[in-house]
């Protein structure tokens, strides 16, 4: 039997070519790794290159945005704000700056407001009394003859309201305690601490020119009547003194007149009658 012996120089080279195959196959083998590690790196790169200008170009506009809103928010309030200090303080129908100012201007309106609601008060209550006094005429006798007298002193009084509507008098403004006088000589028909509304109040019938006529006295001091019914007094004798009672509130003399059952203004008869 014959066996092939292998030549030392041959394998030698056989050697050498197989060391030189595994050093081949060692290097693929560590090639794939590093070529896995830079593919991933690439990605990651062109991903970052990507991603980050997106982002950072984000930031910017939402803080330009911010800053744009902050101005115009500031701006509307600016423009509030202008509005504000340019305009006038209005109260009603006057303009004023302070306190003081508004409650002078209100005082002068109400001033104002009373005086004309008084012209008008007396020019409706002279119609309304003419119209109600059926002979046409508030004189009943010669002014200044004494048969009519003023109920209140000369100058002790003003009067506030009239004949209109449901109110059937002038009410005399006075202080309380003025003394209270007949309008009229005649005979009292009623005399007592509350009468309705009129509260302390006497009632007089007398005749005056031909003419029956009623006077009526209401809102007097408790306690200070100085006639009782049934009695006859004399034109301007003391019946009383200004008060505040009944449906009052404020002192003054409730003054009526009646003519032959007809309503009068009674300021404007006194005038007529007294002088």
């Amino acid at each position: 039997m014959v066996r092939d012996i292998e030549s030392p120089a041959k394998t030698s080279e056989d050697r050498a070519v197989a060391r030189t195959a595994r050093a081949g196959i060692n290097a693929r083998k560590a090639v794939k790794p590093l070529r896995s590690i830079a593919i991933f790196g690439a990605v990651g790169a062109l991903v970052a290159a990507v991603a980050l200008p997106a982002y950072a170009s984000s930031k910017p506009a939402e803080t330009a945005t911010t800053v744009q809103q902050m101005a115009a928010v500031d701006a509307q309030s600016l423009v509030v704000a202008s509005d504000a200090t340019s305009a006038s303080l209005s109260r009603g129908t006057f303009t004023a700056t302070t306190p003081d100012e508004i409650e002078k201007k209100k005082a002068e309106e109400a001033a104002a407001a009373r005086a004309a609601a008084k012209a008008a008060t007396a020019a409706a209550a002279t119609s309304a009394g003419s119209r109600s006094f059926d002979i046409g005429n508030y004189a009943l006798v010669s002014p200044g003859s004494g048969e009519v007298r003023y109920p209140l002193p000369q100058g002790s009084y003003s009067v506030s309201r009239t004949v209109g509507g449901a109110h059937q008098g002038a009410d005399m403004l006075a202080p309380a305690g003025t003394p209270i006088y007949a309008a009229a000589a005649g005979v009292v028909r009623a005399s007592a601490e509350s009468i309705g509304g009129y509260g302390v109040a006497v009632m007089l019938d007398s005749v005056i020119g031909g003419q029956r006529v009623q006077t009526t006295y209401g809102h007097m001091i408790y306690g200070s009547r100085q006639v009782q019914a049934g009695e006859t007094v004399a034109a301007g004798q003391l019946i009383g003194f200004v008060g505040s009672t009944g449906r009052s509130t404020a002192n003054h003399l409730h003054f009526e007149v009646w003519v032959n059952g007809g309503l009068m203004e009674p300021i404007a008869w006194l005038g007529a009658n007294a002088g």
